[in-house]
C-alpha cells in the first residue's frame, strides 16, 4: 500500500489527501444487433450508451455507494473503470496513473492494487478447482509467495482473514453456501493485497442473515486495512450503515450525490426520495417518502432530449424537456434537476400536493405503458 512521508505527499508524488480513483466523464457503449439488411447496405453501426458521462472519486478507506435499479449501469460502470469492459470514452485515473491508457502489463500491476467481488459468487468460481488451488493460482499468477509451502501458508491467512477454517481449502464450490462461496470470493480478492475493492452487489443473492454477516466482514476489513470501497448496490437499506457517501445512477447518469445521512434525511432528487421509499418501514414515517415513481426503467427514454426520469417523475413540469446540468449545492452534494436549486424543494411534500400530476397525459414516445 502506498505509504506516505512527512511532507503529505504519498509514494506517486500526490498530496496525501489526493483521491484513490477519479473518474471523469466515463462512457461505455455497446454496439445493437444488425439485421442482414443492414449489412448488405453498409448502414452505420448504432451503438447503445449504458454509461453515460459519469464522473465521481473515491478516496483511501471510503466507501462509495454506487446504487439504482437494475438497468441503471451500476454493474457496467464498476467494469468499465478496471476496463474488465472498455470504455467508449472519459478518464480513470488510479492514484495517479490513467488506467485507460495503461499497457497490459501496466495493466496486470494496477489489478494488484484494485480488485472485484462479483455479485453470483458461484460463477465466478472454477467448479472443477478446489478452494485452496483457486486461491493459490491467485498467488502464482502475481507472483505472491516464495514457493508452494509459503503459499499454502498464505492460502490459510487469507481463509482465516474471511472467517472461513484451512478445511474450506480442500472442497469444491458447490460444497460450500451461498455465504462461504461469497467469502471466499472476498479471499481471492485480497490476495494481492489491493487498495481498492468494487463490491459488485455482494450480498443480494444472500440471505437477510447471511448479508449482515457478509457487511460486518466487509467492515472488519475495511479498519483492518485501510481498503476503499465502490459499494454497488440496488437496495439502500443495505448501504445506509455501511457507505459514507452515495452516488446515485438512473439511465446511464449519476443523478444526485452526497454524504449518506445528506441524502437519506433530505434528498434533491424525485428518482432518489422513489428509491427511499421502496424501502420497507419508510413510507411510514410522518411527512416522508411520499414520492413514488410510476411506471418501468426505460432505455430508449435517455435517447430523448430532456431528463431521463421525466416520464415517470410525479414532479414533472414543462421545464424538464430540457436536459438538466448536474448542479453543484455545496457540501458535497449534486442533483441532475431543475428543482434541486430551490430552496423549498422537498420531493415527498411536493408529490403529495400535487397528486394531480400523477393523472397527466404523458408524451407517447415517454409513455411507460406498453401498447394494446
Amino acid at each position: 500500500m502506498t505509504t506516505l512521508g512527512d511532507t503529505g505527499v504519498d509514494a506517486a508524488g500526490l498530496p496525501s489527501d489526493a483521491p484513490l480513483l477519479q473518474v471523469e466523464g466515463l462512457r461505455v457503449a455497446f454496439p445493437t444487433r444488425r439485421s442482414m439488411g443492414d449489412r448488405v447496405n453498409r448502414r452505420p453501426v448504432v451503438t447503445f450508451e449504458a454509461v453515460r458521462g459519469v464522473s465521481f472519486e473515491i478516496r483511501r478507506g471510503e466507501t462509495l455507494a454506487l446504487v439504482g435499479e437494475s438497468g441503471s449501469g451500476k454493474t457496467t460502470t464498476a467494469r468499465g473503470l478496471l476496463r474488465l469492459t472498455e470504455p467508449s470514452a472519459g478518464m480513470v485515473t488510479f492514484d495517479g496513473i490513467d488506467v485507460r491508457t495503461a499497457s497490459s502489463s501496466a495493466l496486470r500491476r494496477l489489478r494488484e492494487r484494485m480488485q472485484i467481488v462479483f455479485q453470483d459468487p458461484y460463477s465466478s468460481l472454477n467448479p472443477r478447482i478446489a478452494i485452496g488451488t483457486a486461491l493459490a493460482e491467485v498467488l502464482w499468477v502475481h507472483r505472491i509467495g516464495r514457493d508452494g509451502a509459503d503459499r499454502k501458508a498464505r492460502v490459510v491467512s487469507l481463509l482465516a482473514d474471511v472467517g472461513l477454517g484451512p478445511e474450506i481449502g480442500t472442497r469444491y464450490p458447490h460444497e460450500l453456501s451461498g455465504g462461504q462461496r461469497q467469502r471466499v470470493g472476498i479471499a481471492r480478492a485480497l490476495a494481492v493485497d489491493p487498495e481498492l475493492l468494487v463490491l459488485d452487489e455482494p450480498v443480494s443473492a444472500l440471505d437477510a442473515s447471511v448479508q449482515a454477516q457478509i457487511i460486518n466482514l466487509l467492515e472488519d476489513l475495511q479498519r483492518q486495512r485501510g481498503l476503499a470501497y465502490l459499494f454497488v448496490a440496488h437496495d439502500l437499506a443495505v448501504v445506509h450503515h455501511t457507505a459514507d457517501r452515495i452516488a446515485v445512477m438512473y439511465l446511464g447518469e449519476i443523478v444526485e450525490e452526497g454524504s449518506i445521512e445528506a441524502v437519506f434525511e433530505h434528498p434533491r432528487h424525485p428518482y432518489t426520495e422513489a428509491l427511499l421509499a421502496a424501502i420497507p418501514g419508510e413510507t411510514g414515517r410522518p411527512g416522508r417518502r411520499a414520492g413514488r415513481a410510476r411506471g418501468e426503467l426505460r432505455a430508449d427514454v435517455a435517447q430523448h432530449e430532456g431528463c431521463s426520469f421525466r416520464a415517470r417523475c410525479p414532479l414533472r413540469h414543462d421545464r424538464c424537456e430540457a436536459t438538466p446540468p448536474f448542479v453543484q449545492l455545496g457540501d458535497g452534494r449534486a442533483s441532475r434537476c431543475w428543482l434541486a436549486t430551490d430552496p423549498s424543494f422537498d420531493a415527498a411534500a411536493v408529490a403529495a400536493a400535487r397528486e394531480d400530476v400523477l393523472t397527466e397525459p404523458v408524451s407517447p414516445a415517454l409513455s411507460t405503458e406498453e401498447p394494446a
